[in-house]
């Protein structure tokens, strides 16, 4: 899945969440990295073309924001992954709460 590569970055994910506030500028995204502009650039196509951020241009600057398209899609696979497992982990749980079979002699054991 395009998205999980393009958020198996740390630095992608931080632009992630800073967008998560509000949509931002290119030049103001930058301002919060210690990379050059152009490798924020890059990032900001990696995940615009992985559907996570899209842009729109006023005047010269870039404006990006979240896509919430390409985060629902990620929360639709999750969504699956946790029907698939939450009855499964809630099984575990349960039997792991059951008491410890008594040490000692097993019924018909001899001795």
């Amino acid at each position: 899945m395009e998205h999980f590569t393009a958020l198996a970055d740390p630095t992608r994910r931080q632009i992630v969440e800073l967008l998560g506030r509000g949509e931002r500028a290119a030049g103001e995204i930058a301002e919060g990295f210690a990379i050059s502009a152009p490798a924020v650039s890059q990032h900001l196509k990696v995940l615009r073309e992985a559907g996570l951020v899209r842009v729109r241009v006023d005047g010269q600057r870039r404006i990006y924001e979240l896509n919430p398209e390409g985060l629902a899609e990620i929360d639709a696979w999750l969504d699956r992954v946790r029907r698939f497992w939450a009855p499964r982990l809630d099984a575990l749980e349960e039997e792991l709460r059951k008491p410890a079979p008594a040490k000692g002699k097993a019924k018909g054991s001899k001795r």
